[in-house]
């Protein structure tokens, strides 16, 4: 009976490959749908466990996704309500934005103030199992599904640092991650830094918002725009952040398989304009959205770009939802910065390149942080000989946060030197 069973099964397999119009005959895309539906039918029939119709076609579907590109992906209803809470509301998880590269997952980069920043997650770190789920098994989605998970839950990453040879275990306690993208602090009075840590429904609003604040206190003499680790988000927020430094001009272009669906994004002038000097600080963990803006703010020589490469993502993904609350996440174009660059796989390179340096040791630091100079001291006398009152009216207080981030973070250091420096250079340029 075995016998009889195994001779019908390889008859009908070897039917299968000798099917009609195969071989050297063109193949129709309905040759395609039939060889793709006889494969389902013998999976289904045959195979040595029972299968589930859903899941077959699911995991098609994902195949056929996955071998586009590493951003082209399907979502289940799970995954797709997942990825909407990433843009629009509070959500749980570790903080991190990831890809895949070579078959491997990588970290693009971590969001600040999250579980995955506090624990030391980088650009460039592998991430090789989840809970013990080797990653190579899992698509993009399946990976993020596992990272995520109950507020104050542990997730257990095997992790290979960028510098590292041998990969460690990483545990790592899951919290809320606020969609609060843009944080503005005081550098010291007059000098700003806008530190965008993802583009969001409302990260446009906020960096106005915080420029606003900032500007009640006296006139901003320039702003440090921070999009380092930032892994990118909304294309129409991007456009509109640039928009606050640019009055004219493109912004980014956007190119399809077919010329009519190219777009071009411009920028137009408002109140809420940003003249002053500006900085932009980038790293590789500068990825998507933040590479556009990067981009746009450079060839229009409107910011002197600092740091190190970006991360080099110029292909946009549209989002289709399908009718049973799943979606289709496809790669439709590639984006172009206003002097006809692709950044797909180049990256932006710096103006002016800047490796970030670890700091020094805690003493050090601590002694730089509590250095005093006659500046500082109430009632010094100017350099015109007048004593200084309790303080200037437009002084404004620096807090100990942002003098720490100052000594321990050369770029950023760089960066507020830079943009005081920018008109005298500027003013030399011209002569």
């Amino acid at each position: 009976m075995r016998l009889r069973f195994l001779t019908v099964f390889f008859a009908g397999f070897a039917a299968l490959l000798f099917l009609p119009g195969s071989g050297a005959a063109a193949e129709s895309k309905y040759d395609g749908m039939k060889r793709f539906s006889q494969v389902y039918e013998y999976v289904r029939q045959y195979y040595v466990r029972e299968t589930q119709p859903n899941e077959l076609m699911n995991g098609a579907i994902k195949g056929m996704l996955q071998n586009l590109d590493p951003h082209s992906t399907y979502l289940s209803t799970t995954e797709y309500k997942e990825m909407k809470e990433t843009t629009s509301g509070a959500f749980f998880g570790i903080g991190i934005e990831i890809s895949t590269e070579n078959g491997q997952l990588i970290v693009v980069s971590p969001i600040e103030d999250t579980p995955a920043y506090k624990m030391g997650l980088k650009s460039g770190d592998i991430i090789l199992a989840v809970d013990g789920h080797p990653t190579q098994d899992m698509t993009m989605q399946e990976s993020v599904s596992k990272i995520r998970g109950p507020k104050g839950t542990e997730v257990e990453l095997l992790i290979l640092h960028k510098e590292d040879k041998t990969p460690s275990t990483v545990k790592i306690v899951r919290d809320s991650i606020p969609l609060i993208s843009v944080k503005t602090r005081f550098l010291e009075t007059g000098y700003v830094w806008s530190r965008v840590t993802r583009f969001s429904d409302n990260t446009q609003k906020e960096l106005i918002e915080g420029l606003a604040d900032a500007a009640k206190k006296g006139p901003i003499k320039g702003i440090v725009l921070d999009l380092r680790n930032n892994p990118g988000g909304l294309l129409d927020q991007a456009t509109k952040v640039s928009d606050v430094f640019l009055s004219a001009g493109e912004i980014v272009s956007i190119r399809g398989r077919d010329a009519a669906d190219s777009r071009s994004f411009k920028a137009s002038s408002a109140n809420s304009d940003q003249t002053c000097p500006l900085v932009v600080l980038v790293n590789a963990g500068t990825a998507s959205a933040s590479e556009i803006v990067a981009g746009a703010l450079q060839d229009h020589k409107r910011g002197l770009v600092i740091g190190e490469r970006t991360f080099g993502k110029g292909s946009v993904q549209n989002v289709i939802p399908m009718p049973d609350g799943s979606a289709l996440k496809l790669t439709v174009a590639l984006y172009y910065t206003p002097n006809g660059r692709s950044i797909q796989a180049e990256g932006i390179q710096p103006d002016f390149v800047a490796p970030f340096e670890p700091p020094r040791d805690e003493e050090s630091i601590v002694a730089r942080i509590n250095a005093i100079r006659e500046q500082d001291l109430n009632r010094h006398i100017e350099k015109g000989g007048k004593a200084d009152g309790a303080g200037k009216s437009s002084d404004v207080e620096i807090t100990p946060e942002v003098r720490a981030f100052l000594e321990r973070d050369n770029q950023l250091r760089l960066g507020l030197q830079m943009v005081k420096a920018l008109p005298k250079i500027q003013e030399i340029a011209v002569r």
